[in-house]
């Protein structure tokens, strides 16, 4: 019988996975990653036993603080925007899990993820959730070729109302449980007091476009590019972060046509569903988690960078964040880091 290691959180959606996992055919065994101080895997622990499963813990605090948490202080502080999600699926959750199944005698990594792999000319694929509102191939564009092959997704063809319906027929006690939160060691959202509380963050100026002085900010790292509320600001009219310079610890402020843009440039790109292009080619594009695409022209660049050219004016990215690639069946075609 194939095996099959479950990613498990206690919640329902990695439960409900692993129940399908058996309902396959698969021979599952849970897996609970300790993340952070916070973890707490009593939850999956008695979830795995309920499902009559086995269930493990590896001790992940190491790298994530490495990886993830680590890697977002510096992030912020250096003026960036990261997304942790991303950072953490590739580095420690689906990205190590799958590698961790492969090493360690298993067919398929499962996850409670609610998106679609498959295969497109043959190479192994990513894809949109079957209900795009709860759509997370977001966070898994970073996902190797290996990785994907390891991978099975089956809350990927349904919504959260079924896999709860199908939690209160098995009696699980996590059927009306509510969703988690994205940043799970941020359990207040505050990612501001999490970073000034390990790096200094002092007071600087607010600027416009040209340099001239608007009001005094409280720390660069309080503020995100296209924010608009809690400026603080006397204004004619509503100003928005354009950008920050960590350097000079400025903020620079503008009306909100200087937001708009139609190119930005992307590094560390991953391509997924297809091979690494040799021409430009035109797709969809989200700059943010829960984004509507926009359409593009994807240039590659050398050192495995790209240059975005939109179809219409779109809000700048923030630097840091992703850009993920889709094509119009909703395929994974690559993503990166907004430079």
């Amino acid at each position: 019988m194939a095996k099959a290691l479950v990613a498990m959180s206690g919640g329902v959606d990695s439960t409900v996975s692993v129940l399908l996992a058996r309902e396959a055919g698969y021979e599952a065994e849970g897996v609970t990653l300790l993340m952070h101080g916070d973890t707490d895997v009593s939850g999956a622990a008695a979830a795995a036993a309920a499902c009559g499963v086995p269930h493990r813990v590896l001790d992940m605090r190491e790298r994530f603080a490495r990886c993830v948490s680590g890697r977002m202080v510096e992030e912020y502080a250096a003026g960036r925007t990261p997304n942790p999600c991303v950072d953490c699926n590739r580095s420690v959750k689906t990205g190590f899990l799958a590698d961790y199944a492969r090493e360690n005698g298993f067919d398929r990594l499962v996850t409670g993820h609610y998106a679609r792999t498959g295969e497109l000319d043959g190479r192994h694929a990513l894809r949109v959730a079957a209900v795009p509102e709860k759509d997370q191939s977001y966070v898994l564009y970073p996902l190797s070729q290996e990785q994907l092959a390891m991978l099975w997704l089956p809350l990927g063809e349904l919504d959260k109302r079924a896999v709860r319906e199908y939690a209160a027929r098995r009696g699980l006690t996590s059927a009306s449980a509510p969703d988690s939160q994205d940043i799970c060691f941020l359990p207040d959202g505050d990612y501001a007091a999490y970073v000034t509380a390990r790096v200094p963050c002092a007071e600087g100026d607010f600027t416009d476009s040209t340099g001239r002085v608007l009001g005094r900010h409280r720390g660069h790292v309080h503020y995100t590019v296209g924010q608009r509320r809690g400026l603080g600001v006397a204004a004619e009219e509503r100003l928005y972060v354009l950008s920050k310079d960590a350097a000079r610890n400025a903020v620079v402020l503008g009306r909100e046509s200087e937001l708009m843009t139609r190119e930005l440039q992307v590094e560390r790109i991953n391509w997924v569903s297809i091979a690494p292009p040799q021409a430009p080619l035109h797709a969809m594009i989200r700059t943010r988690y829960r984004q509507r695409e926009t359409g593009g022209e994807i240039t590659p660049l050398p050192q495995g960078g790209a240059l975005v050219r939109f179809d219409c004016p779109v809000r700048a990215g923030a630097p840091g964040q992703a850009a993920v690639f889709y094509d119009s069946e909703g395929y994974v075609l690559g993503g990166g880091t907004i430079v």
